[in-house]
């Protein structure tokens, strides 16, 4: 004759219903993340997706170099993407084709943003190419002649910095409402009469024996031989200055936690001893 079961086995016979969903559901939530800590403490945790970050061939990607391999030891991957036109970093990011962009100024940002309608936000300064006012002839600035010919930049931000740079120290006066780009037309007080040599930034550096005085943009000065430390009569501050590079991102990606690690990696000690020793002034820690 059969055994009949005894009461507890009844009991846990009517439990089954209610406890085995209740089991299924906590090893479903477990189950991840006990893989992934086993994988880990072997050695085989499969990596984050890699951010895609867009820069400039050259000097700027000898910088993110520099941050690929910082981000990789805080288990952040970053594909670098090389552009050589300035109108790529930014339509490729508002593409998607990229993740970031480093390349760029508020005051250029701004312009493209007004010319091409990108929804495109900045998350933090990187690096400064601090513009300095050069001469072959004159030690310091206020020793410039009345009439002085100064060449400066033809393109709206670069040449708005020049200018600017000459109003902080006082050579000349500009409208209040000249911003970060103003142009010859906006100087206003200019009782040493100086002469403005509007020429392409790349083409400064080479004018620099034809006139009185040049205000040139630290990679194209460092490119001709100078030092921006030691030649320069005048030169931009590194920090609090509007022309600092940034981190450029799509505004509904500002948020993303890799994208702050990247910025985090851009700001890291080991980012600022490079720039100081390999560019030797002319690029300098914006933070």
């Amino acid at each position: 004759m059969p055994r009949l079961p005894d009461r507890s086995s009844r009991a846990f016979s009517l439990l089954i219903p209610v406890i085995l969903p209740a089991l299924l559901l906590v090893l479903a939530l477990c189950g991840p993340a006990t893989r992934a800590e086993a994988a880990s403490a072997g050695g085989a945790a499969k990596p984050s997706t890699p951010i895609r970050l867009g820069v400039m061939k050259g000097p700027e990607a000898e910088v993110a170099e520099v941050v690929k391999t910082v981000a990789a030891a805080r288990g952040l991957p970053v594909e670098l993407v090389t552009y050589t036109d300035y109108s790529q970093p930014n339509a490729a990011l508002a593409r998607g084709e990229i993740d970031a962009n480093a390349f760029q100024h508020r005051p250029f940002l701004e312009a493209e943003i007004a010319a091409k309608g990108y929804d495109l936000v900045s998350i933090g300064y990187t690096m400064v190419q601090p513009m300095g006012i050069y001469s072959r002839n004159y030690k310091q600035l206020r020793d410039l002649p009345d009439g002085a010919r100064i060449a400066i930049p033809e393109d709206l931000s670069n040449g708005g910095r020049a200018l600017r740079l000459l109003a902080e120290r006082a050579m000349i006066g500009l409208a209040p409402g000249a911003k970060l780009t103003p142009t010859p037309k906006d100087v206003m007080i200019n009782t040493r009469k100086f002469q403005f040599v509007q020429l392409p930034a790349d083409q400064v550096a080479g004018a620099i024996d034809l006139v009185d005085a040049a205000a040139i943009n630290g990679n194209y000065a460092q490119a001709a031989g100078l030092d921006p430390r030691s030649d320069t009569i005048a030169i931009e501050n590194r920090r609090s200055n509007p022309y600092g590079n940034i981190l450029v991102v799509r505004r509904l990606d500002q948020d993303r936690i890799d994208i702050h690690t990247l910025l985090e990696a851009f700001q890291s000690p080991e980012v600022a001893a490079f720039l100081n020793t390999r560019f030797q002034g002319a690029f300098l820690p914006a933070w």
